[in-house]
């Protein structure tokens, strides 16, 4: 069986990586976009950035479990690729598509009916008056990025990550093009203010949904998977077998992201400027997490090949070497935020208030940047091996017994504010960081020299 040294599998990595990493930023650009751009409203600015917070909240809650379904796909055609069984990946694409579709539909439906539940969580009512129809729209996204979610993952369970990148910054452009014209109105277009960046982050999906999908299907590479976009011999047995895989990334997504949301709320009731300067800090920090989501996508790829292969030795230094450069990066990012907190700040808000709260937070976020991407890579390497149960659990204690109560006490309780909230992060993401690294190791660790 064939051996490689661990810098063979970094070169991979970061082959691979580069494309998810920048497709990720991009994705997550979008957001950053509409903070940046609606903090700069006359007049409202402060609102209208506590008003998203809000929104994402819940908005971004059920999206990520929308998106944790898709993930689902990845490590399944990963190992059929890795088996060489190309019928096999025909029926991961039909089927695979169908169910992140599905979900994204049902989650609209969902959110339709549970938006006005907004005005009854303690929140400025003036926010709570802008967020509701600013939701109302954003919802209307989840179908699209589900389509995109669904091409995306299969591309990558192929290891091809390239167009996922052009398709997302495409994307991310989009949205400026669209919140330039509809949120202060140029183009002919009226000013619809904070409604603009909404508007204009749908249409941007709904493109790169369409994107992605057009482009699995006429890559000539991928012309022997065409079948796969015909519903007929739709399989349940593949179904379950996505939803099995799929369902627990999205819990595990739903409980740090649902931590995270909760927490958003909690500095909610110390008024709207800490609010605002949550949401910037917070946007910031989520842009380094998408580097290391990239790495995490990069990695569970090359584990689930190598576990396709049955090479447990391989499987290891796959995940070890994605390990080593996420701390790398992540020790970068937290320099980085220390020496230029102020300047990372000011992209996003104009206000002094929120300026001077935020840099603040960002010193907090520095501190969490190792954890934060050693926990998002292990849970990579441990879905490329379909080891879902352990991380769904841990990540539910990590956050929800842990990290949030933490928060609660130190920033509500003991009177920190929005301070002790981020010194939750802080705990709530190393214990889960040293569960998951413990996790890999253990279940590599048993005989690595045979096969699994």
């Amino acid at each position: 069986m064939q051996v490689h040294s661990y810098s063979y599998h970094i070169r991979k990595t970061i082959n691979l990586a580069l494309p998810v990493c920048f497709g990720q930023l991009g994705h997550m650009m979008v957001g950053f976009v509409d903070t940046a751009m609606v903090g700069h409203i006359e007049g409202i600015g402060s609102r209208a950035q506590a008003a998203m917070n809000i929104t994402n909240s819940l908005y971004m809650l059920v999206l990520c479990f929308a998106l944790g379904v898709g993930f689902g796909i990845t490590p399944l055609v990963a190992a059929a690729d890795g088996a060489k069984k190309p019928g096999r990946i025909t029926e991961l694409l039909r089927n695979g598509i169908l169910v992140s579709v599905l979900t994204g539909v049902v989650l609209f439906l969902f959110l339709l009916f549970v938006s006005p539940l907004l005005r009854h969580l303690n929140q400025d009512p003036d926010v709570v008056e802008i967020a509701i129809p600013f939701m109302n729209v954003m919802i209307f996204s989840l179908v699209p990025l589900s389509l995109f979610s669904a091409c995306k993952q299969f591309a990558e369970g192929l290891s091809d990550t390239r167009m996922a990148m052009v398709v997302s910054l495409g994307g991310n452009l989009l949205n400026v093009l669209f919140n330039y014209a509809l949120i202060f109105g140029h183009f002919g277009f009226r000013p619809m203010g904070v409604m603009g960046a909404c508007w204009g982050s749908f249409f941007a999906r709904v493109a790169m949904g369409l994107g992605m999908l057009l482009y699995i299907y006429f890559k000539p590479s991928f012309q022997i998977y065409r079948e796969g976009f015909k519903m007929k011999g739709v399989s349940w047995k593949v179904i379950g077998e996505i939803l099995l895989t799929g369902i627990p990334i999205g819990l595990q997504f739903i409980f740090e992201v649902g931590a995270f949301s909760f927490a958003g709320l909690m500095v909610g009731t110390l008024g709207t400027v800490k609010q605002a300067a949550h949401q910037v800090a917070l946007t910031i920090a989520a842009c380094t997490y998408m580097f290391a989501s990239g790495l995490s996508a990069a990695v569970a790829v090359r584990v689930g090949n190598e576990s396709g292969r049955k090479n447990l030795q391989e499987v290891r230094k796959a995940g070890f070497s994605g390990l080593m450069l996420v701390a790398a990066l992540m020790l970068f990012c937290a320099v980085l935020f220390i020496l230029c907190r102020d300047s990372l700040a000011a992209v996003l808000s104009e206000d002094p208030q929120v300026l001077k709260i935020a840099s603040g937070l960002l010193i907090i976020a520095a501190f969490f940047q190792l954890s934060d991407g050693i926990q998002v890579v292990g849970l990579g390497a441990l879905r490329g091996m379909n080891d879902t149960k352990f991380p769904t659990i841990l990540t539910l204690v990590a956050y929800w017994v842990i990290g949030l109560p933490s928060s609660y006490f130190l920033g509500l309780y003991f009177g920190l504010g929005v301070t002790g909230v981020w010194y939750g992060f802080i705990i709530g993401l190393s214990f889960s960081a040293l569960g998951l690294l413990w996790r890999f190791e253990k279940i590599t660790r048993v005989n690595p020299d045979t096969s699994i």
